[in-house]
């Protein structure tokens, strides 16, 4: 049995993952709509990742002889003003759940939980990479998105992305 605090911020982590999935999938439908089909997959394959981590998270609560609870999945914002605003959105939303993946972190350490610490090494690393990942996507967007030609080479680039399932052992 996990201690009731770590048990709800995991809970609550599982439900955040799938917002998640579905604010990817409202950024790849406002790419889409603007023809950048290349944009549109990199949040497509974002929007799978995040649904496995929630999957990941919601294994090891059953792992653990816990229940699994959900609650309504908020709207996510589905206007956008530009590339750009989409782009800075998704870093501050990666940034958003390093802090409560954090939160999990410190929780289970208080408790000297270490089992959700190790699995949740993972995601600690993980969410370094997710913020990287997004600003590097910003800085490219910064360099090449002023040019059309840049532009349809970046969209080109993120188009072959390919979607890798997380290989986290529970």
């Amino acid at each position: 049995m996990l201690d009731a605090k770590v048990k709800e911020l995991i809970n609550k982590q599982i439900n955040q993952e799938f917002y998640s999935e579905y604010l990817y999938l409202a950024f790849a439908n406002y790419f889409y709509d603007n023809g950048l089909d290349g944009f549109a997959n990199w949040y497509d394959v974002q929007a799978q990742e995040e649904r496995d981590h929630a999957m990941l998270m919601r294994t090891y609560l059953h792992n653990n002889g816990e229940r699994v609870t959900f609650s309504a999945i908020a709207e996510p914002q589905n206007d956008f003003d530009s590339i750009k605003a989409v782009l800075k959105a998704g870093l501050a939303h990666e940034q958003y759940v390093t802090s409560l993946i954090n939160k999990i972190y410190q929780a289970a350490d208080k408790v000297h939980d270490y089992r959700t610490m190790q699995c949740f090494d993972w995601f600690v690393k993980e969410q370094g990479e997710e913020e990287k990942n997004a600003d590097d996507l910003i800085k490219k967007y910064k360099m090449f998105g002023s040019d059309a030609k840049g532009l349809y080479s970046l969209n080109q680039e993120l188009l072959a992305r390919t979607y890798v399932a997380p290989t986290l052992v529970l």
